[in-house]
């Protein structure tokens, strides 16, 4: 897909599901990210790219709240907050 430097396509992959913060599992996108998404203009989508790639990075997987039956107790590793 030939894209200018005006366009940024949505980086959705079709495996949308929340954690417990409301980000994506699929895109690492917050849930206000990808609502406001068809109304953001290039140079604010590729921040919101940047911040889901920030996160997609960051702490495994269970920091995000998919490892059930935690107890609310984060692993050790993990951000608190």
């Amino acid at each position: 897909m030939a894209t200018d430097e005006s366009t940024v396509p949505s980086p959705c992959v079709r495996h949308c599901t929340l954690n417990d913060e409301d980000v994506c599992l699929g895109c690492f996108r917050s849930l206000d990210e990808i609502k406001d998404w068809s109304g953001l203009d290039a140079p604010a989508r590729r921040a919101v790219l940047a911040e889901a790639a920030r996160r997609r990075a960051g702490p495994p997987a269970v920091c995000w709240g998919i490892a059930s039956g935690l107890g609310g107790v984060k692993p050790r590793g993990c951000p608190s907050g």
